[in-house]
Formats: C-alpha cells, sequence, structure tokens
C-alpha cells in the first residue's frame, strides 16, 4: 500500500508495529503491574534509577528490544536503513536520555502506557513530542537533511 508523497511509508507495517506493541505493554502491565516505560527500565538497568524491578527483568527487557528488532529485520525484505553518523547517533542518544529525565519518561511510556491510562500528564508529554518531531522534520526538510 503505497500513500500519496510518503513512498517509503508502510502504513500496514505500522500498524501491526503498533498493536504488537500495545501488545506488550498490556501483557507486561498485567502480567507484573509494571508500566513498559524503557527509560524508566534503562535507568533501572544502569543503575541511575532505583525501582523494584530486577535487574535480570530490566536487562532481560533491554537485550530483548533489540533481538526482537534484528528477528524483525531479518523476516522483512527490505533495504536496510541509512543512518547518521555515530557521533550524530551518541549526540541524539544523550539528548533523548536528557529529555526523558526531564519529562519523567519516555514515547513509550508516556505515549504508549500513559495515554491509554488518561494522564493528563502523559497527554502534554506525548503532545509535546509529536509537536517537536513535526518542528524537527519542517526544519530539517528546510535544510535539507
Amino acid at each position: 500500500m503505497m500513500l500519496p508523497g510518503f513512498p517509503d511509508a508502510q502504513p500496514l507495517q505500522g500498524a501491526l508495529g503498533g498493536v504488537l506493541i500495545g501488545l506488550a505493554a498490556a501483557l507486561m502491565l498485567l502480567g507484573s503491574g509494571r508500566i513498559a516505560g524503557v527509560s524508566g527500565i534503562v535507568a533501572r538497568g544502569t543503575r541511575i534509577a532505583s525501582g523494584d524491578m530486577s535487574m535480570t527483568s530490566a536487562w532481560g527487557f533491554l537485550v530483548g528490544l533489540p533481538l526482537g528488532a534484528l528477528l524483525a529485520a531479518l523476516t522483512v525484505d527490505r533495504e536496510p536503513a541509512s543512518f547518521a553518523s555515530w557521533p550524530v547517533l551518541v549526540a541524539a542518544g544523550l539528548l533523548v536520555g536528557f529529555g526523558t529525565r526531564m519529562g519523567s519518561g519516555c514515547t513509550s511510556g508516556h505515549g504508549v502506557c500513559g495515554v491509554s491510562r488518561l494522564s493528563q500528564r502523559s497527554i502534554l508529554a506525548t503532545a509535546s513530542f509529536i509537536a517537536a518531531g513535526i518542528v524537527t522534520v519542517f526544519i530539517q526538510s528546510r535544510i535539507g537533511g
């Protein structure tokens, strides 16, 4: 399925991914009573923050994320995505980490779990994530990035 103006978009795969993310978040909440906020789990796994999640569980979750992405990539016949340079990736990762600590959560915690629980803080945070993404893409398209 092609979307006009978005030749690389894959709406069906995106919808399937969204359903799987929601299902995983629901299973984690029902199974362990925990919110599937990745930034909080990273903070617990790296001992930046304390919490009731064990280190084994935190690292199991963190190792499973890239393994799941690798498994998905191996099952899809598509050109590999290109990425920015390592310094840009490191700078972007640090900015994301700083932002998630400032916002007390990340897109997964606020966007997937918080919005579904009608948390006003999460709805506001998710709206700011989307607005920042729109502005970033607009600026990047204007400077030729």
